[in-house]
């Protein structure tokens, strides 16, 4: 059994990306894997200085998670900041990367290409990664295409402190589902909540079909063959098998395909996928204590690995001086 491990920044509404891009993988791999997974709190300091609002979307994260499946007797669910050796870890690690490892990082230089304010916290967030994956055992880590490099940052890191003060670290394997890679939004873009494209599954019914509804499409005339090569196709297949994807590409080749058509076709085989979730999601936030006990159960199972990998790098750093005490 291998342990899979990765987490979601609580950064607002949970959409279609979020749920295909990652979090219905780790929700199947509970049923055959020792799943960790955690929602990253620390991580959404670097963009969030709203106390309430962090507060909030933290908690909507685990409720929208356990609502999709994430089952917290099969898992080891928590929140980041309820295990704070995780800070301790990063220090540690820190201290084994070079300033050029963290020069590389692309994410970190498109965030200051799209305004957002530099800070250490902004720059060094591969190293805190790379502590949420080793310091609790990660063998397997689910990422998007965009957090690949971050994910070779971590293994670097993890060679490198072995290489140094032996083996203490797992090398973490990613886990990237090519057909997957890249949710588009509505616009065709990466759909990404700050690019507003973004199409919510716990939403309100009106404001989900009026997303929907404004999927962009092309000008091409109703008795021409329509582009599979489309945010609208795309979005589609994500809900298809392999066999209806190509009838539904056969459907696009063939004249007489209204747009409008597919677009009420794509609307209902969501409410059909996601109603259930969004039932339960109901019942979650009006039960909202059960909610936060499994998250302190969570938390502890998290904390007691930790321990054991914190415990195990401080030994091999020299911080632990037992024997020598007076």
């Amino acid at each position: 059994m291998k342990r899979v491990l990765s987490g979601i920044q609580p950064s607002g509404d949970l959409h279609l990306g979020n749920y295909f891009g990652m979090m219905s993988r780790m929700i199947k791999y509970q049923e055959q894997n020792d799943l960790f997974c955690f929602i990253v709190n620390y991580h959404a300091l670097t963009t969030i200085r709203d106390k309430d609002l962090l507060v909030s979307n933290t908690l909507n994260a685990a409720m929208d998670f356990i609502a999709l499946g994430l089952d917290p007797e099969k898992s080891t669910f928590w929140i980041q900041s309820d295990v704070p050796q995780v800070c301790e870890s990063t220090w540690l690690l820190s201290n084994v990367v070079n300033l050029g490892l963290l020069d590389r990082a692309t994410s970190y230089k498109d965030k200051l290409a799209r305004g957002m304010t530099a800070n250490v916290g902004l720059y060094s967030y591969p190293i805190l990664m790379a502590s949420d994956i080793l310091l609790f055992g990660g063998e397997i880590v689910p990422v998007g295409k965009d957090q690949k490099q971050h994910l070779e940052m971590t293994r670097d890191i993890a060679i490198r402190f072995n290489k140094i003060f032996g083996e203490v670290f797992i090398v973490p394997e990613p886990d990237i589902e090519e057909s997957n890679q890249l949710v588009p939004g509505i616009d065709g873009q990466k759909m990404s909540k700050s690019y507003g494209n973004m199409i919510p599954i716990f939403g309100s019914e009106k404001s989900i079909r009026k997303q929907f509804m404004s999927i962009v499409t092309d000008s091409t005339e109703i008795d021409e063959p329509k582009d599979t090569d489309t945010p609208l196709f795309q979005l589609y297949s994500l809900f298809l098998d392999e066999g209806e994807k190509i009838e539904l590409a056969e459907r696009f080749k063939t004249p007489g395909l209204r747009y409008g058509d597919i677009k009420k076709e794509l609307y209902e085989c969501f409410w059909a996928q996601f109603e259930p979730f969004r039932e339960k999601r109901e019942y979650l936030s009006n039960h909202k204590d059960f909610v936060i006990k499994k998250l302190i159960e969570g938390s502890e199972k998290a904390g007691a690995v930790a321990d054991t990998y914190l415990q195990n790098a401080r030994e091999a750093m020299g911080l632990n001086y037992g024997d020598i005490r007076v």
